[in-house]
């Protein structure tokens, strides 16, 4: 039997809270958004690039933003000494370019627990909670990753549409 990305009930949006309800309800929608539209697709329909010369699947942007999410929120707020799991490093396009169809399963199931992983490592932090930028050296604060990873999954969201709607006409938020 092939093995096809599971339907996504997406959580209720707390739209009045204090601030780190909210920015976790906006961050829990990005997340929830990309996993809806990758569901019911086979791996070999997730792993289906963009328009040449991209390397962009809907696989690709599971395996980035599992990358993403370990980087800003275990690397770099709460210190882990954690490597990369697709790539040497950021910008080195393991997470898009060495995707394998037949391991989507275990690329999907992976960027759920390093969510799972992710808030529990930050649980503890306040949002004041300080880390060093990787780029630039500069402090920046726990509530900046929020927004960061807010914007990132808005931005890859967007891709996501549109590499569904290429795969099966899908269309919708």
């Amino acid at each position: 039997m092939t093995w096809t990305a599971p339907d996504i009930t997406r959580s209720a949006q707390v739209l009045v809270g204090d601030e780190r309800a909210m920015l976790q309800s906006l961050l829990t929608r990005g997340r929830e958004i990309l996993l809806w539209k990758c569901q019911g697709l086979t791996g070999a329909q997730l792993a289906t690039r963009s328009v040449a010369p991209s390397t962009m699947s809907l696989l690709g942007l599971i395996r980035h933003m599992t990358e993403v999410e370990r980087g800003w929120f275990r690397k770099r707020a709460a210190g882990e000494p954690v490597g990369y799991l697709y790539s040497s490093g950021p910008g080195q396009g393991g997470d898009f370019d060495d995707l394998v169809a037949e391991q989507a399963e275990a690329d999907y199931a992976r960027f759920l627990a390093e969510i799972a992983v992710c808030d529990k490592a930050i649980a503890d932090l306040p949002l004041d909670h300080t880390a060093v930028h990787p780029r630039t050296g500069a402090d920046l604060s726990l509530r900046w990753i929020y927004l960061h990873m807010i914007e990132e999954y808005g931005r890859h969201d967007g891709h996501a549409d549109l590499l569904r709607e290429r795969i099966d006409g899908a269309t919708g938020y």
